[in-house]
């Protein structure tokens, strides 16, 4: 069987599964969504946020790019933040890195010519900021994984100084934005960080290594 059909099969299978739990499940999506969570994550087909979190459809508000990247010019990602915290509503926001990260790599390698290239610039940003601590570690997964770290940081910083972000600071909103690495060999969440409206951005520090 063609692994397209396959996909549509175990969908309806999936389907039947949660209607014969709950002949409710789909009714209570239809009409409105109310996720407490904005999760921004990489595209890597290993991460899957839904699955690992077990959150129920409707819990978790998801965007995903090439190493989880943050930066002013994505209109994309730009108006799903301003949707989730200005309509949603969410109170919290979650930069999720992965160790192993693809994207992270080539960053580190230096990206073939193209799309992948010049996406990656923001990546490649990171390690020149980080590049002497970097440089320091034995090449290989070590460089790699403390890069996904420091990474998951600096994004989370681009984070808290976007427009809606911060006007949801500045209002007193109760917004939290917090940084993690999923680490694909146990299948467990690392928290690094958090930031909220009384967080001074200038004093944040790196983060611990959690992976050594």
């Amino acid at each position: 069987m063609k692994e397209i059909d396959q996909l549509l099969l175990s969908n309806r299978a999936w389907a039947a599964e949660m209607l014969a739990e709950n002949p409710e499940f789909f009714n209570r999506n239809v009409n409105w969504q109310r996720p407490a969570f904005l999760w921004i994550g990489c595209s890597d087909s290993r991460v899957a946020p839904d699955q690992m979190t077990q959150a129920v459809p409707g819990g978790l508000f998801v965007h995903r790019n090439i190493a989880n990247l943050v930066y002013p010019d994505d209109r994309n990602l730009m108006a799903v933040l301003d949707y989730a915290v200005n309509v949603l509503e969410v109170e919290h926001v979650v930069i999720c890195g992965h160790y192993g990260c693809g994207g992270i790599q080539a960053a580190l390698d230096g990206a073939p010519e193209g799309a992948i290239a010049h996406w990656l610039k923001h990546a490649r940003q990171v390690l020149n900021d980080h590049r002497s601590e970097i440089e320091a570690l034995p090449e290989g997964e070590e460089r790699v994984n403390r890069l996904v770290e420091v990474n998951v940081r600096d994004q989370l910083l681009h984070l808290a100084g976007a427009g809606p972000v911060q006007k949801a600071f500045q209002a007193g909103r109760p917004l939290s934005l917090h940084g993690w690495v999923y680490d694909l060999r146990d299948g467990h969440i690392k928290p690094l960080m958090r930031i909220d409206k009384d967080t001074i951005l200038s004093e944040v520090p790196k983060p611990e290594r959690v992976l050594v």
